[in-house]
């Protein structure tokens, strides 16, 4: 085997929205396929936070090509350390966009994992065989079965550190840590365990900067609960490829991606917990469908977002919480760098969601374009927003757009219903275009709409105009996008938010019944007809003034994202005009033309914006010559696709 020069080789992704966002990390391989021979050259693909497959099959000689599709940090490494995809410098850290090339010269099975999101053997892990090799099944790692009786391993009173009483434990046992700093990463791959802190603000796994979760989970039905997390690279607790999981009273803070964090998981509960100081999301449900998970009760603030959902999807709710003080609120969204995209049928009930406008929280590139909204579902679908009090956001309360990653995921069927949205700077329900069917908003307490009179024209069981969106708010993030490539967006450092204060803790403490993470959802009581629209705090008050916009584009805001507003939002309406115009004059100075001739050709071009005057270019016999008529109908749209390519390019956006 030998490894080549490593070819990094870092390419920016379009992206709008989350809008352009999103982030992550972690997950276990689910379905064992395998890649087609290739002789000479082969392709592993890093996803948010997988291998694109289970088991790759190559040629000796083979030189294959590890490339990072996520938005997370991945590498890929030999079990034997053998091999990586470390660079010249010894660098282990593959960016969105790195590639590095090994060649296999040794037949063999290698199994290999991403070190940042796999754990004893599980998580995002995978399999090379060069050659004939038959697999061995290496990533097969069976349950164990659970003890007659469960055990209670008491840190530091029995085992010295968290971990060494996790790896000891049996399916149902309690891992009880007393109050102390635990200065470790703790990997749970042992099923039906639960970790507990004996107190929640006492009982702390501190990361330092050094490690990259606090704690990893990789087996099903564990239970976190009552302790703190803080000071990791990558994420607070995190779950990653499992069914069935539970954090109840959980603080995490300061951390390099996400706070409390579930990835291709379902049939969980976030429960009673507070994440803040996190760059993506405080709390992160992706990849999934269906969900079946429930988060409710918690508090997140100081982060690029409170909750960020890509492609999570069915039975899952969003309830009953606070969402403050962060750069966007909720963000269910859909991408590509994930499995099972767009995000559908997501519920968000209940909810204070206020002041998400902070450019003092940490960012990243995928969570900048979401900046100053309430609520955003971002390509997807057939989601409900309702009774949810949204105020003071200098973009938009409410914002459903499309959503482009490598595919356009445009929203469709999305309801936003029985909300008080109030001190909005663009508007307090906003559609971005282009749209799909069914988008509807009714019985909300505001005062702005943008496109006007969303409620009227698209309302939910009345009338409605068969298309009915706009585009600023579409195309504003396109200039966060810039932003990020130009290096001009806020750049808080992780760390520097306010430490949380002292949180609730778990009720009954140390001896509170043991509870594994076992059939959460089914035993999940929603009562979702109890919730209602939460009041405002008192010290809230309604601060955020309506911004000055133009055509739908708020002033208030970055200089690209009022180019591109302008370019791509105004330009289609100047050469509307100036092509009618031209149109017009022609008609009139004819004299060929019948009156009933006139009339048709002068309503056909109003109303049938651009095809009826095309089709009187076309079909008119204009007595304009061939070569101006083709200069004025493909001169303006040329003029259009340079002027918003060049700003692309200059921007970074391609």
């Amino acid at each position: 085997m030998t490894q080549m020069a490593s070819l990094h080789c870092g390419s920016v992704t379009r992206r709008c929205l989350i809008l352009g966002a999103l982030a992550l990390a972690a997950l276990v391989a689910a379905c064992a396929t395998e890649a087609a021979s290739d002789s000479t050259s082969a392709t592993v693909v890093m996803l948010d936070n997988e291998f694109d497959q289970d088991v790759y099959r190559v040629d000796v000689g083979t030189t294959v090509t590890f490339v990072n599709e996520g938005r997370n940090p991945h590498n890929a490494v030999a079990a034997d350390g053998s091999w990586s995809t470390e660079d010249s410098f010894g660098d282990l850290v593959m960016v969105e966009g790195d590639e590095t090339q090994i060649t296999f010269d040794e037949p063999g099975e290698y199994f290999f994992i991403c070190t940042f999101h796999a754990a004893n053997d599980e998580g995002m892990v995978a399999t090379l065989i060069v050659g004939d090799a038959a697999p061995t099944g290496a990533t097969d790692v069976a349950g164990a079965e659970p003890p007659a009786d469960a055990s209670t391993r008491r840190v530091p009173g029995d085992y010295p550190t968290i971990q060494s009483a996790v790896d000891a434990a049996q399916p149902g046992d309690l891992i009880l840590i007393a109050p102390g700093v635990y200065r470790e990463e703790v990997a749970v791959a042992t099923e039906r365990l639960t970790l507990r802190g004996e107190d929640r603000n006492e009982t702390i796994i501190d990361g330092e900067f050094a490690r990259e979760n606090g704690i990893i989970i990789v087996a099903d039905g564990v239970a976190v609960e009552n302790l703190t997390t803080r000071n990791a690279n990558g994420n607070g607790v995190f779950w990653t490829g499992v069914t069935g999981f539970r954090g109840s009273y959980l603080t995490s803070y300061h951390t390099g991606n996400y706070g409390i964090y579930a990835f291709d998981s379902s049939d969980g509960l976030l429960e009673h917990s507070h994440a803040s100081g996190s760059p993506d999301a405080g709390f992160y449900v992706g990849q999934c469908d269906p969900c079946r998970t429930v988060v409710t009760n918690v508090v997140s603030e100081y982060n690029g977002m409170g909750y960020s959902g890509t492609n999570a999807s069915v039975d899952m709710y969003v309830i009953d919480s606070v969402w403050r003080n962060n750069g966007a609120g909720i963000v269910p969204n859909s991408l590509d760098g994930e499995k099972l995209p767009p995000v559908h049928d997501v519920t968000i009930i209940g909810n204070l969601i206020h002041d998400n406008g902070r450019t003092d929280v940490p960012f990243k590139n995928a969570t900048w374009p979401a900046y100053g909204n309430g609520v955003i579902v971002a390509g997807g679908n057939d989601s409900l927003v309702a009774r949810n009090r949204i105020v003071n956001h200098p973009g938009n309360g409410v914002l459903i757009p499309p959503n482009l990653d490598k595919n356009f995921w445009i929203s469709s069927g999305n309801m936003v219903r029985d909300n008080v949205i109030e001190g909005s700077g663009r508007a307090d329900l906003a559609l971005g275009g282009p749209a799909g069917d069914g988008n509807c908003f009714e019985n909300n307490d505001h005062t702005t709409s943008i496109p006007v009179g969303l409620e009227a024209f698209q309302s939910c069981g009345g009338f409605r105009l068969p298309v009915r969106w706009e585009l600023a708010g579409t195309l504003e993030p396109l200039g966060r996008i810039a932003e990020n490539t130009r290096g001009t967006r806020p750049d808080a450092a992780v760390g520097s938010t306010p430490i949380p204060p002292s949180q609730e803790r778990l009720p009954g403490g140390a001896g509170a019944p043991v509870r594994p993470a076992v059939d959460v959802f089914a035993s999940y009581d929603l009562q979702l007809d109890q919730l209602t629209v939460p009041d405002l705090p008192s010290g809230v008050t309604v601060t955020q003034e309506k911004g000055l916009t133009l055509f739908g584009i708020l002033l208030a805001t970055s200089g690209w994202s009022i180019y591109f507003g302008l370019w791509a939002y105004l330009m289609p309406f100047m050469l509307f005009a100036a092509l009618l115009a031209v149109k017009l004059w022609d008609i009139v100075r004819r004299e060929d033309l019948s009156r009933t001739a006139t009339i048709v050709w002068i309503a056909i071009g109003l109303l049938l914006p651009f095809v009826g005057i095309l089709a009187y270019f076309l079909f008119g016999k204009s007595s304009i010559p061939a070569w101006q008529r083709l200069a004025i109908v493909g001169g303006g749209l040329a003029a259009y696709l340079v002027l918003f390519a060049v700003g692309a390019v200059v921007g970074g956006i391609v």
